[in-house]
């Protein structure tokens, strides 16, 4: 995987390895969507695309938790969350979300 994307070329953000019922599998946040598909394709590797949201957090206690509360309050559940980076006192994270138009509008995300 790492090498169909590495000749996509598609930058990985974020990475995760899971295995489930047995089979491995990878969460992987990329910089462009289309590439990914496409690298993923031309290699034959099974995947799954999801809308994400980003979003950029003050990096300090709690501030995940004000997050949660507004999404729970919209009744959005939220999937997966990734740490994107950290710098200059914030946090970018990429929620998996149920509905990521409402998850948006829940955050005033533009």
């Amino acid at each position: 995987m790492t090498e169909a994307l590495a000749a996509g070329p598609v930058n990985i953000k974020a990475i995760a390895s899971e295995v489930s019922n047995e089979r491995p599998f990878f969460r992987i946040v990329t910089n462009d969507i289309a590439t990914t598909e496409r690298a993923l394709k031309n290699a034959g590797l099974e995947f799954k695309l999801y809308d994400i949201i980003s979003i950029e957090l003050l990096d300090r206690p709690g501030e995940l938790a004000k997050i949660a509360r507004r999404l729970a309050r919209a009744g959005i559940n939220v999937e997966s969350v990734y740490i994107l980076s950290t710098k200059g006192g914030k946090t970018e994270m990429a929620l998996n979300v149920s509905n990521a138009q409402k998850a948006m509008e829940a955050l005033k995300v533009n």
